[in-house]
């Protein structure tokens, strides 16, 4: 099977929620510079999910999947500290971090599958 446009890519779709959930967990966070660096590094997930799918060479994919791949562990390890700094309650940590893991995931498996 051919994925013939973006979104169709369900590990995009699943970037996205997650990058939805992070903006809205930390709309009230006060230390901006923290919230802005998790934000970007969710926007980071899709958006390079986004850019090597649409170069379509595999060679690009590939490098972009593990860019946005290195942007999921920075999402995942900034909720730790997040969690301790009570930016993020114990439940939305755990959402947090088992949507990252899971992106994780698939982005391996895609990437195994170029």
């Amino acid at each position: 099977m051919t994925i013939k446009k973006l979104e169709d890519v369900i590990v995009w779709q699943k970037a996205g929620k997650l990058t939805l959930k992070i903006y809205r967990e930390l709309h009230k966070c006060r230390d901006f510079s923290f919230r802005d660096q998790m934000r970007r590094s969710a926007v980071s997930i899709m958006n390079n999910i986004a850019e090597g799918f649409e170069r379509k060479g595999n060679k690009e994919l590939k490098r972009f999947l593990y860019i946005a791949k290195g942007s999921c562990g920075e999402v995942r390890s900034m909720s730790y500290l997040a969690l301790k700094l009570k930016y993020l309650s114990e439940e939305s940590f755990k959402e947090i971090n088992i949507m990252s893991v899971e992106i994780s995931k698939m982005l391996t498996g895609f990437i195994s599958k170029i």
